[in-house]
């Protein structure tokens, strides 16, 4: 990538704690809609500590005899936080949990079903831990750039989570139109949380990779006996195979990948601005940070909306226009192949995301005594982001040194 004489070396600056416990990192979400004392859906708020959203919404489908895609919701928050979000379900039906750290509190109504479009963004309190005092300081220094400057608003390692560091991204297989490649991606790559046996038998499929009746006959899931016995039947319908694969799931990968493109070309318009970067490491590639920006940079930044890739983009400028198509040539890859005709459930829609984003409500705190590392102090911090904004990244920004 040019432009990288402007760079200091990767930094990950400071050795602090995050989400060490769930108090430690507290979400609270914010929607757009007036709650109502009576209307179509239901509206809950789900308050919940070690559960990943699906993974808690799941739980609530099924102890209410509902299917998951009957009760609708804005955002996906880990299961590392304590975590407030809205979600809605037909005004006929009741929720009700017995779930430890999983509480639901009726809330009022909605006329339409909780969706991404309603959230207006997050309020967080968060809790840096293990500080030295000259890494607390830094932090402090650092909060006041990021509170005049913001930070380059890219999207952050959890959007990267399907990522196999060996066979690639998923859908950029499926953009290059190498269909097996792009299901042996889904049916093989391993992830740090899934079981022994998830591993082992991931494991195997790819060391019988293309011997279907034997996959078959290790095959444990619905959706892995499904593309199997499909394959076993009609040994090259890789399209057919993909096409049996959930739509939350593939919704999964084509986001990754796009938000992949999307980092990279805030990458280059930060590039081309010629100023000083620091990187900071990521899981799939360095995001890179400015300390401060002058005022013409920064009045250019602060009101850029970039495009996320698709086959119809609207461009802000020539710039970005050049820079979009710059890293698809990278690729290997041409407005149209975005447009999948063989894939039904799912597609490449793009949207303008802001390239910087500036915290509302921005505070730091004093430092403290860290009661849980003793020696060291904690800082608290507290803000509010727009929605597909990540206060992970807002960390990083303040976590690159000097």
């Amino acid at each position: 990538m040019p432009g990288y004489d402007k760079i200091r070396e990767k930094t990950g600056g400071h050795r602090m704690k995050l989400k060490v416990k769930p108090d430690d990192f507290i979400v609270k979400e914010e929607i757009k809609a007036p709650i109502l004392k009576e209307g179509d859906f239901k509206v809950y708020l789900l308050e919940k500590r070690y559960w990943n959203t699906l993974d808690a919404l799941q739980r609530i489908a099924a102890e209410n005899g509902l299917r998951l895609s009957e009760i609708g919701y804005g955002g996906r928050k880990d299961r590392y936080g304590h975590t407030f979000q809205y979600i809605t379900v037909r005004a006929t039906k009741n929720l009700t949990t017995r779930e430890k750290n999983l509480k639901l509190t009726l809330m009022g109504y909605l006329n339409l079903p909780m969706s991404p479009e309603l959230i207006a963004g997050n309020h967080f309190e968060i809790t840096l831990r293990a500080l030295s005092g000259e890494e607390g300081r830094d932090l402090i220094k650092r909060g006041e750039n990021v509170k005049k400057y913001g930070f380059p608003n890219y999207f952050d390692d959890q959007r990267f989570g399907s990522y196999d560091k060996e066979q690639g991204f998923f859908a950029k297989k499926l953009l290059l139109g190498h269909l097996n490649g792009a299901l042996k991606i889904y049916l093989t790559s391993i992830y740090p949380e899934e079981s022994k046996e998830a591993k082992e038998r991931k494991r195997f499929f790819m060391a019988n990779w293309g011997n279907w009746s034997v996959c078959l006959e290790a095959s444990k899931t619905r959706v892995e006996r499904e593309i199997f016995s499909l394959l076993e039947k009609e040994p090259k319908n890789f399209a057919g195979a993909i096409n049996l694969i959930p739509k939350e799931q593939l919704s999964l990968y084509f986001a990754a990948y796009q938000g992949y493109l999307y980092n990279n070309l805030l990458k280059e318009v930060l590039l081309n601005q010629g100023i000083e970067l620091r990187a900071y490491p990521g899981v799939v590639d360095d995001y890179l940070f400015y300390l401060t920006l002058p005022k013409k940079s920064f009045t250019y930044l602060k009101s850029l909306m970039l495009p996320t890739a698709a086959q119809k983009v609207p461009f802000p400028n020539e710039e970005v226009r050049r820079e979009y198509f710059k890293i698809l040539e990278r690729e290997g890859l041409k407005s149209g192949d975005f447009n999948l005709r063989k894939i039904r459930k799912v597609y490449f829609k793009s949207f303008l995301r802001p390239a910087v984003v500036i915290p509302e409500g921005f505070h730091v705190g004093n430092l403290v005594k860290d009661e849980l590392y003793p020696g060291k102090q904690k800082l608290q911090l507290k803000f509010f982001l727009p929605r597909g904004s990540y206060a992970t990244m807002l960390i990083k920004a303040l976590s690159v040194n000097y």
